[in-house]
């Protein structure tokens, strides 16, 4: 893109180079009623498209500039809130302390009591 720019502004400068040697002419420009001011035409071209540009220029330096800084507070913000969640979902443990102990289980049921017809060694008598 910067190139594009570039050529542009070469090709300008070029077509401005042109209309300059063509027309270097004087002019007499009347300011007040006993104020003239004269000068050569290229000049005045320039001039004049330089009062032009200049305020354009300065204003979409300003947008850019605050833009700029709306940009950088809202990655800051993000940056944050993203340090925030990591922040929170990790143990809050120090050095040297033991981490947080783990939710009590539920103990496991205790198994029915062999009757004497289920223990080992009868053979399955009680069956």
């Amino acid at each position: 893109m910067k190139i594009l720019r570039t050529i542009l502004w070469v090709l300008a400068a070029f077509g401005f180079l042109i209309f300059a040697i063509y027309n270097w002419t004087p002019v007499e420009i009347t300011l007040w009623q006993n104020l003239v001011m004269e000068t050569k035409l290229p000049v005045l071209a320039l001039l004049v498209f330089t009062l032009g540009f200049l305020p354009l220029w300065a204003y979409h330096q300003s947008v850019k500039w605050s833009m700029s800084r709306r940009i950088r507070a809202l990655e800051n913000s993000l940056k944050h809130t993203a340090l925030a969640r990591q922040h929170e979902s990790q143990p809050a443990t120090h050095p040297g302390e033991n981490p947080p102990d783990k939710p009590v289980t539920k103990p496991a049921e205790a198994p029915e009591p062999l009757t004497p017809a289920d223990r080992p060694g009868n053979g399955g008598a009680g069956k």
